[in-house]
């Protein structure tokens, strides 16, 4: 049985390697979207079997072996190619296209208008440049685009005449039927086709391969509409398709970041500014399909809004989409423009530095979410408790992912559930956790210190001190971080100082699994933690964990490790359990018995 490419790979663009390879073998991701695992081929011990999701692909180191997902269900199912497609395809919703003559000719047609959109794409380029795309050129000029710039995103302009682009097609022997398949012409109620775009700037849109597939255009002067995209066609959907992504796909991956923008020229903008791994959608919400293609490349979108309440209101609208089709380990932040800016202008008028700023404080989908439900206060009656609680419930169950769904329930529920007669105040990881630990309050629990005492004394608190121990443990006995990482990872540090320690090891290690203690301290020292490491690896420290010293037994350690750690999260979950006991008296929601049993559970 033959399959075309373009089936193949849509296959390849709706089901994830990560998912299907995940099945068969425990993958752990040590770099964004680089996964490493035991060999479903050897009998191993150190992982060797390395899966990169942004590019579909795997390798064993240990065998040779690498392909893609087909190749996997082949090699380690014993499937034959045509049982891995029928597999994969079904799990996609995908149709089987049977080999015969009909399917034959899609193929071909599909390529016939790949081929025509090129031809019509070099067109439009060669008008830009003569006498009737001055006016066109002049508006590129003046957005600040270059002729590099120009020539790198194939920018072009379609002349104010009905049959420009078909008189220009038909010199190169392109039938006008396949100008009608590609979108380039309009059928009119009477009379002969005409050219779709006339008297617009032209922004070729390209699939992940860089084949022009369609194209954007923005009028010249007034008219309506201000932008026109192709019609859809065999190659083109709006749904699966982001302006940019060809080029943005692989400094997103190496930044770790993907910006989406609201249009052609915000992308170019913050392109011509060096900011180089944006999208945007074509002139529509993003949609599922378009939100899981920005995943594959990255964990955390961050996704640009204007100021404005229509902003806000496509902020909502994004953030209530993303919920049924996220996963664990896949989230969007939220970068809120200044009123009248767009990302282009922003940076046009006060620099690269102005938006890098924006995208660092982006705001959490979660944040996003509590601000639009409870109008970013807490709430202080019972009636409005109630009806936030009420919203917050009806959300939770919009998320099909129960890993997502019970952390996302967890961090509703500690706004909620906070101490009786609080202040209302925004969201704060930090004085979350220091609220709910018992920091800061000027009260303290049995032997507790609080923080300003123990800067005033010169003594830690105990719990600042099990802090301490558990990241010396971890430092001086690395071969740990597999067991603890999930653990480490899930807990925040009173200090703020001691948590960025956290987050640098946790991150470090993740990258770098074969890393020793000394080559772990000479990069934890570069990057500034000198003064701290001094801190934690000293006797003041070992004197309260001797398992912690370095040269001991790695097991004895490990199990020091988590009594420490069972020891400094006790108390929370104590007090958080009377608080939500305390709940469960006036609110009996799904959201308060599932944070219950996490409780409980842990």
């Amino acid at each position: 049985m033959n399959f075309t490419p373009e089936f193949l790979d849509e296959i390849r663009r709706r089901i994830s390697i990560v998912d299907v390879v995940g099945r068969t073998v425990r993958l752990k991701e040590r770099a964004r979207g680089d996964f490493w695992g035991l060999s479903p081929f050897t009998n191993e011990k150190s992982p060797s079997f390395h899966v990169m999701e942004d590019k579909g692909f795997y390798k064993c180191f240990s065998t040779q072996n690498s392909g893609d997902v087909f190749t996997f269900l082949i090699e380690v199912e014993g499937m034959s190619f045509p049982e891995a497609v029928e597999k994969l395809a079904s799990e996609a919703g995908l149709e089987i296209p049977r080999d015969s003559p009909e399917e034959r000719e899609k193929h071909q047609k599909r390529k016939g208008i790949t081929e025509v959109n090129e031809l019509a794409c070099a067109f439009y380029e060669k008008m830009l440049q003569m006498p009737e795309g001055k006016g066109a050129l002049e508006y590129l000029k003046n957005r600040g685009l270059n002729d590099q710039m120009i020539r790198h995103w194939r920018l072009g302009f379609a002349p104010d005449g009905r049959g420009a682009l078909k008189a220009a097609l038909s010199r190169e022997d392109v039938p006008e039927e396949m100008m009608l398949e590609a979108g380039l012409l309009r059928v009119p109620k009477s009379g002969s086709p005409y050219d779709w775009f006339r008297g617009r700037v032209m922004f070729p849109i390209q699939d992940r391969r860089g084949q022009v597939i369609a194209f954007g255009g923005r009028i010249l002067g007034d008219g309506e509409p201000k932008y026109l995209n192709s019609p859809e066609t065999p190659v083109f959907q709006k749904r699966y398709s982001l302006y940019g992504l060809h080029h943005a796909s692989g400094p997103a991956r190496k930044a770790g970041r993907m910006i989406v923008c609201e249009g052609y020229m915000d992308v170019i903008g913050l392109a011509r500014a060096g900011i180089d791994n944006a999208v945007a959608p074509l002139g529509t919400a993003l949609t599922d399909e378009q939100l899981k293609d920005l995943w594959r490349i990255v964990r955390e979108p961050v996704l640009c809004f204007d100021g404005d309440t229509a902003g806000q209101r496509a902020a909502h609208r994004t953030a209530e989409r993303a919920l049924p089709v996220m996963k664990a380990g896949q989230t969007l932040r939220f970068a809120v423009l200044p009123k009248g800016e767009d990302p282009d202008s922003l940076v046009q008028s006060q620099g690269r530095q102005a938006f890098d700023d924006l995208v660092t404080q982006a705001l959490p989908l979660s944040e996003v979410i509590w601000r639009e439900i409870s109008g970013g206060q807490l709430p202080q009656s019972p009636e409005d408790r109630a009806d936030v609680q009420q919203k917050l419930d009806t959300r939770a169950r919009d998320i099909s992912d129960p890993t997502f769904r019970r952390h996302f329930s967890d961090f509703f529920s500690r706004k909620l559930w906070g101490e009786r007669g609080a202040q209302p105040q925004s969201y704060s990881p930090e004085k979350s956790y220091k609220s709910k630990r018992g920091y800061n309050t000027g009260k303290t629990e049995g032997a507790v210190i609080t923080d300003a005492r123990a800067e005033t004394s010169g003594i830690p608190s105990p719990d600042t001190l099990r802090e301490r121990i558990l990241l010396a443990t971890l430092i001086n006995y690395p071969e740990v971080f597999d067991e603890i990482e999930e653990s480490l990872g899930m807990v925040e540090f009173s200090a703020p100082d001691l948590d960025k320690l956290r987050q640098q090891v946790l991150n470090t290690l993740a990258a770098h699994e074969s890393l020793d203690t000394a080559r772990l301290c000479d990069h934890l020292s570069e990057v500034g933690f000198a003064p701290m490491l001094k801190v934690l690896l000293s006797k003041n420290v070992y004197m309260h964990g001797r398992f912690a010293r370095p040269d001991g037994d790695v097991k004895k350690a490990l199990e020091g490790w988590v009594d420490t750690y069972q020891q400094l999260t006790a108390k929370a979950n104590e007090t958080e359990i009377k608080q939500v006991e305390a709940a469960l008296g006036e609110d009996t929601s799904e959201m308060t018995f599932g944070r219950m049993k996490a409780l409980k559970v842990t």
